[in-house]
């Protein structure tokens, strides 16, 4: 049976051998010992060994006739031949089993012809150690203290191109892990937040100062003459290190979130202008991190980003201007969406840092405020024809009224200029038309923003606009002597409203906030005209007016400081009209006119004196409310400390029923209610704690702002004894009366009715 195995294994293809589980090395000797296979185990061996010696034969016949034809290709194409020979010599040397084997090879494992044998290790380490040699030249080195003293020192005394060039690949390496990549082909690593912070702090510190010696680049003292890198016969060996660099800040100032860390490296990167100025795309990366700092950072950050914008578009105007005009556009048309009293100063600087930005060249000034004043009067008359909610509503927002304002400041910050003249008049039209939209109640706060936006224009372009009628309008159309319905605990902030609810239209606070903004808008626009030798004829119509409303009004608190403003215009009136009688020009003297108001202008008129006085305390009380505090505390009330008197209760109400209101038996405390005077002038049925409260501010507001004539306060006072109310209580009154005492019955003066 071995023999006859033997000889079959002989005829075997090694590959058939392989499948058949037989060593060629076995003598048979123990062929005895092993089982006797099945006979459907043989019969699939055999049918197996049959399938791959068939595809074997047929393989053998294909690589057969490539080699026929390779040896015919000797005899067709001799030169290609012998090119074949020169330079493939393995396509010609082709053997019968090399493509059978390949293939079988891809199928199936193929064992080792000799088995190798255990190993100490020795060989396995020579392969390490051969690796380690290659990874230990790609191998990163991590910086340490010590070195980044090494670089500082070596760099302030004498610095050269190879010692910047570390210091710029470790500065690659510390900014790759601000984003949590790898150093990547850098050859340091920064390991150590504190080797990373003393690396950034001495390159903002002394990279500059090391480039300007290495260029041998003096400092320049005149920014108007700009020393660009370029011009250097030095920059272009070290122009590649340069743009690592400045890549390396843009990055770095992309990640930062500290808004200390942010204004320092926005810092150094002012100082590296002119070098960002020889790299037009390092330039635009950084061009976009300023404006998203301008934007969106805090307050040092934004002046140092719009510094650094303003540089760059006053060295490369050409190059940059047009497109830093564009985003920053868009920028502040992004972020004026909301307003509220801690974004308004963030608008109000965007404004004037952007005004700064196009005073630097009217002309290419004219094609954006052309443009986007258009695209606001699109929109205007789209709502006017259309008269819809949705066309409404394009107008009626903030991101309008803000770009109307904005414009209002360019105009009136760039005026005289020849080429922006042409602009007023559309934008004063888009301005009344957006205010005759809607002209409703609801929409006073957007008229108020209106106006002042149009006072602007109009007293820093020296053109009329009429803005008071549309102020004048407002006392004809709200009733100020209906009493409110409702009552509100703090003021309406009409800085940074739009448009009033229904409800707000009922509360004590609209119609207290509406006299106080058309006092102040009034006021700053007679204050623009108070020179003008015009001045009587532009105040007669609303002297006439003011007067008309003053008769209707029956509540002290608003007719009294329509009346002090009456006053102050027609002594400003009547200032301007004896001046005028004693001038030798004619009307049509036009220079005359002019150095006449000059004059006026600088010795001051009864108008311009008032209002420098009401301005310090308007900025007061502005400061005041921006830091949270109410005007209650100004007024230095007496504190009122209520106290509950469970004894002899039924007793005080028996006693003091003819004085007080019996209303308390409803509430929870005992505490007594002072039946007086409301701001609307006549009693109340319901008079709570608050109400109370609010009208003694009321009260102390009016006895502070006194008059210098006494005939007000006659008028006043006979008006209060004709209406029947009481007089406001003293502190010491107020304070017996809380601790329950009964003397205070002397201090009160009662109405008719008790």
């Amino acid at each position: 049976m071995a023999t006859k195995q033997k000889r079959k294994l002989e005829d075997l293809s090694v590959d058939e051998f392989l499948l058949s589980g037989f060593d060629s090395d076995d003598d048979g000797a123990d062929d005895s010992e092993e089982e006797v296979p099945k006979k459907s185990d043989t019969k699939k061996k055999t049918s197996k060994k049959k399938e791959l010696k068939n595809k074997s034969d047929e393989k053998k016949g294909k690589a057969s006739e490539h080699k026929e034809q390779l040896s015919r290709l000797k005899n067709k194409d001799p030169e290609f031949y012998k090119f074949l020979q020169d330079n493939d010599q393995t396509l010609l040397n082709f053997d019968d089993t090399d493509s059978s084997e390949d293939e079988d090879e891809k199928k199936y494992h193929k064992l080792p012809s000799k088995l190798e044998e255990a190993s100490s290790g020795d060989e396995d380490g020579d392969d390490d150690q051969k690796v380690s040699k290659k990874s230990n030249k790609d191998d990163t080195i991590k910086v340490t203290d010590k070195m980044v003293g090494e670089w500082k020192a070596a760099l302030k005394k004498e610095p050269n191109q190879r010692l910047f060039r570390e210091v710029t690949q470790a500065f690659k390496a510390a900014v790759a892990t601000t984003k949590g990549e790898g150093a990547g082909e850098c050859r340091y690593k920064i390991a150590d937040s504190s080797v990373f912070n003393a690396l950034v702090l001495f390159c903002i510190k002394d990279i500059h100062p090391a480039l300007q010696k290495m260029l041998t680049l003096k400092a320049n003292q005149d920014d108007k003459k700009l020393v660009l890198p370029s011009s250097s016969p030095r920059w272009q060996k070290i122009q590649i290190d340069i743009k690592m660099y400045l890549s390396g800040v843009v990055q770095l100032l992309s990640c930062l979130t500290e808004s200390t860390v942010i204004s320092a490296v926005l810092r150094h990167a002012n100082q590296l202008i002119p070098y960002y100025l020889c790299l037009p795309k390092q330039c635009r990366h950084l061009i976009k991190q300023l404006l998203k700092q301008w934007s969106t950072g805090e307050e040092t950050s934004r002046v140092l980003a719009f510094l650094a914008l303003n540089k760059i578009c006053r060295h490369k105007q050409d190059a940059y201007l047009n497109s830093i005009l564009k985003q920053m556009y868009i920028a502040y048309v992004k972020n004026c969406k909301f307003t509220s009293p801690n974004v308004l100063p963030m608008i109000n600087f965007m404004q004037r840092s952007l005004t700064e930005m196009y005073a630097l060249d009217t002309p290419a000034t004219y094609q954006h405020a052309f443009i986007y004043i258009r695209q606001l009067a699109i929109h205007l008359r789209n709502a006017m024809t259309m008269k819809k909610k949705e066309t409404y509503q394009s107008v009626y927002n903030w991101q309008f009224v803000h770009c109307l304002y904005l414009w209002c400041r360019v105009l009136s910050t760039l005026y005289p200029s020849d080429v922006l003249q042409p602009l007023i008049y559309p934008l004063c039209q888009v301005i009344l038309g957006t205010i005759k939209l809607v002209p409703t109640a609801n929409y006073y706060p957007l008229r108020m923003h209106c106006c002042r936006a149009l006072t602007l224009l109009s007293s820093s372009t020296n053109t009329f606009v009429p803005v008071v009628p549309f102020l004048l309008e407002i006392f004809q159309q709200v009733d100020f002597n209906k009493k409110p319905s409702r009552m509100s605990k703090k003021p309406i902030n009409f800085a940074v409203i739009l448009k009033l609810g229904k409800v707000n239209l009922m509360e004590k606070a609209y119609k207290d906030g509406l006299i106080d903004q058309l006092y102040d808008i009034m006021l700053e626009y007679f204050y623009t005209q108070h020179n003008s030798i015009g001045f009587p004829e532009i105040a007669l119509p609303t002297i006439i007016q003011l007067k008309a409303f003053l008769k209707e009004c029956k509540v002290a608190n608003y007719s009294k400081p329509v009346r002090q403003l009456l006053e102050k215009v027609q002594e400003n009136s009547s200032y301007i009209t004896s001046r005028r009688q004693k001038v030798a020009f004619g009307v049509a003297d036009t220079a005359a006119v002019v150095e006449w108001e000059k004059q006026v202008h600088e010795e001051g008129t009864p108008l311009s004196r008032y209002y420098s006085q009401w301005k310090k305390l308007r900025e007061k009380e502005i400061q005041l409310e921006i830091s949270g505090k109410e005007r209650m505390e100004d007024l230095n009330l007496p504190e009122i400390k209520r106290r509950k008197i469970q004894e002899k209760k039924e007793e005080d109400k028996k006693e003091f029923k003819d004085l007080f209101d019996s209303d308390s038996d409803s509430e929870g405390d005992s505490g007594f209610k002072i039946k007086g005077k409301k701001s609307g002038g006549g009693g109340s049925d319901d008079d709570d704690d608050d109400e109370e409260l609010e009208d003694l501010s009321d009260m102390s507001e009016d006895e502070g702002l006194e008059d210098d004539s006494g005939a007000e306060d006659d008028e006043e006072e006979e008006d209060e004894q004709a209406s029947g109310a009481p007089q406001p209580l003293s502190s010491d009154a107020l304070i017996k009366l809380a601790e329950g005492g009964e003397d205070v019955v002397e201090d009160l003066e009662l109405s008719d009715d008790d």
